[in-house]
């Protein structure tokens, strides 16, 4: 990547399918009154009834109060949003067991309160009112959108496209583009032969760059040559992103065990001679326990820990995203709104006290704002055999 060209921030992580969540209850009412399609859905208040101080416990106070100001809230409205987002897990995964071969994602909006589901048909919307979520009308399954996501993928993809992504919400598979590819993009969609309607051109996108060689999280040399950050602890060492180093690299706790990249970005390094513990840094003196792994919504609110910018939070937008960098395509990501620069690979992102990834790259910075897309630490979790620490 040349000097000057804004990093743009992909992250890897194949299979966190886009929002297979757990459990809300959302008031709802009749189908017939909430039907609507994905581009319109409403906002509609609903009460969140997990019990109190669930979500909460051991949630650090920095990453509340930073999650407050990006909420325009206080720490109370925060901790609310939080219990909000562990109801909202199960009904996410009861609509995509009930809804089956018609489940087309779901998504929160916060300030509401309200799971949405979207299905393509009458039964499955009926079902997903029932399990407490508002029903949302669509034209393409979530299968179908990955699939197409997956044909795109194995096709000669000029290089006018650096990243595509499921958008839920409205119901289609988004293709970005870089200024002036437009043309080369609408000729390369043109070959997939999609459904109407099932794809999107997204024009202005930044091309893609990893945050592997410059200063990040917190801090880790490689082979004395370069630094990334830690993302999460697991039992004998961490996960962190698969562009930091290869198997056998050494680091300053120890050594990489396992890397992959592209295609995915994760790895874990070993540390024999050093005690990992489960939490995360909150560059303020002090750290944030973590809890668990369990994935949350579109829409959920996220914090991201790194050492060039701090703490930062923002929502989740997607996940299944697939960027392409000068080194290779990395998929399986998850794409949020939340800011990164350089020096942040490999760190931590956090839904309260449930890791969700490590930060693979992204665009935009923390002045402007930007997007950044994190590699899902489950999937890290499953392919190396690795235990999570929490605290």
């Amino acid at each position: 990547m040349a000097v000057g060209t804004p990093p743009f921030i992909p992250l890897d992580g194949r299979s966190l399918h886009v929002n297979r969540i757990s459990k809300t209850v959302v008031g709802a009412t009749a189908l017939g009154l909430f039907l609507t399609t994905a581009a319109t859905a409403p906002a509609l208040a609903q009460t969140p009834t997990s019990s109190p101080g669930a979500a909460v416990d051991g949630v650090d106070a920095q990453l509340l109060e930073a999650m407050a100001a990006d909420l325009g809230t206080d720490v109370a409205g925060a901790q609310d949003v939080l219990r909000f987002q562990a109801d909202a897990a199960g009904t996410a995964d009861e609509v995509a067991a009930v809804s089956g071969d018609a489940f087309a994602g779901t998504w929160l909006d916060e300030s509401t309160r309200t799971v949405y589901a979207a299905a393509t048909t009458d039964a499955a919307r009926e079902a997903a009112a029932e399990a407490g979520a508002v029903p949302v009308a669509a034209e393409h399954s979530l299968d179908d959108l990955e699939a197409l996501a997956a044909k795109l993928a194995a096709s000669p993809v000029p290089d006018a496209i650096p990243s595509w992504w499921i958008d839920v919400e409205q119901n289609d598979l988004v293709v970005d583009v870089v200024a002036g590819g437009d043309q080369a993009a609408a000729d390369f969609v043109a070959t997939l032969d999609a459904p109407a309607g099932a794809v999107r051109l997204e024009t202005g996108a930044e091309a893609p760059e990893t945050f592997a060689t410059i200063q990040g999280g917190i801090a880790y040399n490689i082979n004395n040559q370069s630094r990334c950050s830690v993302g999460f602890a697991v039992q004998g060492g961490f996960v962190t992103a698969g562009h930091c180093g290869d198997a056998g690299d050494s680091t300053t706790y120890g050594t990489f065990q396992g890397s992959s990249f592209p295609g995915n970005d994760y790895a874990w390094v070993s540390t024999p001679n050093h005690t990992p513990v489960g939490s995360v840094s909150n560059y303020s003196g002090g750290s944030v326990a973590v809890k668990g792994s369990t994935a949350a919504a579109v829409g959920a609110t996220v914090c991201r820990s790194g050492s060039t910018t701090g703490w930062h939070c923002g929502q989740i937008q997607a996940y299944n995203s697939t960027v392409r960098y000068a080194e290779g395509s990395v998929s399986g990501l998850i794409r949020t709104n939340v800011c990164a620069e350089p020096g942040d690979s490999g760190g931590s992102l956090l839904a309260g006290n449930q890791a969700q990834g490590v930060t693979s790259g992204g665009s935009g910075n923390c002045s402007s704002g930007g997007t950044t897309y994190f590699q899902p630490v489950n999937e890290i979790l499953q392919t190396y055999g690795l235990r999570l620490l929490t605290s």
